[in-house]
């Protein structure tokens, strides 16, 4: 066989590994649905979006009553495990520098987005935001502990963010399907699905698969 023709194959392109800029797109999506309508309407008063359902749901007749059985702060599962996966990837060492840089930025407004509006030192020592305020110190920590998860195996951080992707695109959706029926009798009309619900969903779905894509790659991301 020539020379020319054996080194050929060499030359073909390789098939690449799923890249860590498919984690971070597919999470932008997620999170650009989290803050996009989920309940749409002709009015912008009357436009619910993900962020917003935390503090609407407690004010559903159903969910005083008990009628549905409800913990809303699974509305708040998005920003928590955005803020986390940034803060993982942040310390990875084969990521860019400057990317590093934005992912750690960007994991700060993503956790305290989870303060509930019109917040006082005093309110969030209630029982009632005890949870909330216990999940924006885990995602802050994070941050001071990059130098220690910057350690970790790589397959490890995967299927760590693979299961908050799952966790980010399941838990609200459920909630706010549960609820979505005590919301449209408040509009006395049938409600469709806001894009948001869509992009939350199928966003941290592909966070998730890509994730674990990852995982099952023989190379990947130190």
């Amino acid at each position: 066989m020539p020379p020319s023709v054996a080194r050929f194959p060499n030359r073909l392109p390789r098939v690449g590994r799923p890249h860590w800029l498919l984690l971070v797109l597919a999470g932008l999506i997620g999170v650009a649905g989290y803050f996009a309508p989920w309940v749409p309407h002709r009015a912008a008063g009357l436009v619910i979006i993900g962020l917003d359902l935390a503090e609407y749901v407690k004010f559903l007749p159903e969910v005083i009553s008990g009628q549905i059985a409800l913990t809303r702060e699974l509305f708040y599962v998005p920003l928590f495990a955005a803020s986390l996966s940034a803060g993982l990837l942040a310390g990875r060492r084969t990521l860019p520098v400057l990317g590093r840089a934005l992912l750690a930025l960007a994991a700060i407004p993503l956790a305290l987005a989870m303060l509930p509006p019109a917040w006082s030192p005093t309110s969030l020592r209630t029982p009632e935001y005890r949870l909330q305020v216990l999940a924006i110190a885990v995602c802050l920590l994070m941050l001071p502990g990059i130098f220690l998860t910057r350690h970790l195996p790589r397959r490890l951080v995967l299927v760590v963010i693979a299961l908050l992707g799952l966790a980010a695109a399941l838990a609200p959706v459920n909630s706010f399907l549960l609820v979505r029926p005590a919301i449209a009798a408040v509009y006395n009309h049938p409600l469709p699905l806001g894009w948001g619900f869509w992009a939350n969903l199928l966003g941290f779905l592909a966070l998730s698969v890509v994730a674990i894509a990852d995982v099952l790659s023989p190379a990947g991301f130190a």
